[in-house]
């Protein structure tokens, strides 16, 4: 994705300051664009749960059942969970 939008929220306002904060956003069916060590990744909330992926990656798609199995998703060699708070968020539904 060389082409990256940013919204009219700042990186600042975008970022996720606790895990919390990251769980009330999936209650809100938040949608989400983020990037972790120069990869993008999404997150949206189909009718079947809560869909995360690497950007044009199919074989890294996974639909999860709450929140906290997304936050068990791996970015890269990382839980999501650990690296929440220091993802760069580009797109944020708040």
């Amino acid at each position: 994705m060389d082409n990256k939008i940013i919204g009219t929220n700042s990186l600042e306002e975008n970022r996720f300051k606790s895990i919390s904060d990251f769980k009330c956003s999936m209650k809100a069916n938040a949608e989400i664009q983020f990037e972790w060590e120069g990869k993008d990744y999404t997150i949206v909330h189909p009718v079947e749960g809560i869909y995360i992926c690497e950007i044009g990656k199919e074989e890294t798609e996974k639909i999860c059942k709450d929140a906290d199995e997304v936050l068990e998703y791996k970015v890269g060699e990382d839980r999501l969970r650990d690296v929440i708070t220091k993802v760069t968020v580009w797109d944020r539904t708040i």
